[in-house]
């Protein structure tokens, strides 16, 4: 079988050694989390060793990670208009965020629909702060207090939105700041404080940790958001239900792996993409380059080759060794239109066109040879063909 060459991890990352091996220890142990007795107690430490080293990926207090079942559970859990301190409630009558979030965010919120404000973004895709300024006040004046929610980087562009000045201008309105950080978590440095936000949301697989783990980590430990559903009193009465062990043994694993390494990482991985992108533009002057200016993920690269669909050249690398994205396919299995470029006003013929190409811990300098190989061998043909048509 010929060698294939991955340039998805913005959809899943292969799993890193050290969390594969995690994941393998935590499987052959035996205990619940919550149980008194030995075996209970080690499954405990185990959840609390990977608390830690979640928590220090991110620049949080452990006690204020709260694990999920994945990125998409913990924006679900994040975005509700119902918080509590002790027995005080903390209301929010109003979620605003931006025309680019995930899915998970645009979709997955708990706020009644009339309850939204999505934001503009500009030609870049990043939000436009003035319009935010516009939206808090007017909330403010009328009394109402906003949950903010904007993504710390894009998962189809890689950009990297100004979140904390985006955290300054909510909190002077009194608002709560939530970030969806699952594309940059362990890819570029990041410091929740720093940030200034109160939630962010992560994802074990996106970072090399195995599927089925994730967290939201508030900056206030006692800071409580609803739950989404009730049982147990487990992650101190945040998130019921019995711990995934072996998948948040293996997100630590993961966590302590990627953060250890991220900024050698940052200057590797965007060497990389760098390499590809220049060879690309110098090779195919056809090829279309989206938001090659603006700060972004170092891993990242969205391109297009206007008049082919998508799908079309996702399926030519791929039967040329190449595992690329495009559009919704993350969520859907199915190519679709991008509601992220549709959003940055980009002309909807180079919209449908355009692959995203993600590189990440695996990656190496022959990912980029054989991905040029690739495009090589694709790009003739499907150039003939669109201009035919």
């Amino acid at each position: 079988m010929h060698e294939r060459t991955y340039l998805d991890h913005n959809a899943t990352a292969p799993i890193r050694p050290e969390a594969r091996a995690a994941l393998m220890d935590a499987l052959d142990a035996t205990g619940n989390g919550s149980a008194v007795h030995g075996e209970g107690r080690g499954a405990r430490a185990t959840i609390e060793a990977a608390r830690a080293k979640v928590a220090a990926l991110v620049g949080a207090d452990a006690r204020g990670v709260v694990f999920t079942a994945g990125g998409t559970e913990a924006d679900t859990l994040a975005l509700t208009p119902d918080f509590f301190r002790g027995e005080e409630r903390l209301g929010c009558d109003v979620l605003i965020t931006s025309a680019v979030e995930h899915a998970a965010v645009l979709r997955g919120h708990r706020f009644p629909v009339e309850q939204v404000d999505v934001l503009a973004v500009d030609s870049r895709g990043r939000v436009e702060l003035e319009e935010l300024d516009v939206a808090l006040a007017h909330h403010a004046e009328a009394g109402r207090r906003a949950l903010v929610s904007v993504m710390l980087a894009n998962n189809e562009t890689g950009v990297i939105q100004p979140l904390a000045e985006v955290a300054r201008r909510a909190h002077a309105h009194g608002a709560l700041v939530h970030t969806d950080a699952v594309q940059a978590a362990g890819r570029i440095p990041v410091s929740m404080r720093a940030l200034g936000v109160d939630l962010m949301s992560l994802s074990a697989h996106k970072i090399g940790g195995a599927p089925g783990s994730g967290a939201l980590v508030i900056a206030d430990p006692d800071l409580r958001p609803a739950p989404v559903f009730s049982g147990g009193g487990q992650e101190r009465g945040r998130r019921a239900g019995s711990e995934n062990i072996p998948s948040i043994a293996a997100f630590g694993a993961a966590a302590a792996s990627a953060g250890s390494a991220v900024e050698d990482e940052v200057v590797r991985i965007d060497a990389l993409r760098e390499r590809l992108e220049s060879a690309l533009r110098c090779e195919f002057p056809e090829l279309v380059l989206l938001v090659g200016d603006v700060e972004r993920l170092p891993n990242t690269s969205c391109v297009a080759l206007p008049g082919v669909p998508a799908e079309n050249l996702v399926i030519a690398l791929d039967l040329a060794g190449v595992a690329a994205s495009a559009g919704a396919a993350c969520s859907s299995g199915k190519v679709t239109a991008s509601h992220v470029l549709s959003a940055m006003g980009v002309p909807e013929r180079i919209a449908r066109s355009a692959i995203r190409l993600s590189f990440g811990w695996s990656s190496g300098e022959e990912d980029v040879d054989r991905a040029l190989g690739a495009f090589r061998r694709v790009w003739p043909g499907l150039l003939r063909r669109a201009r035919a048509a």
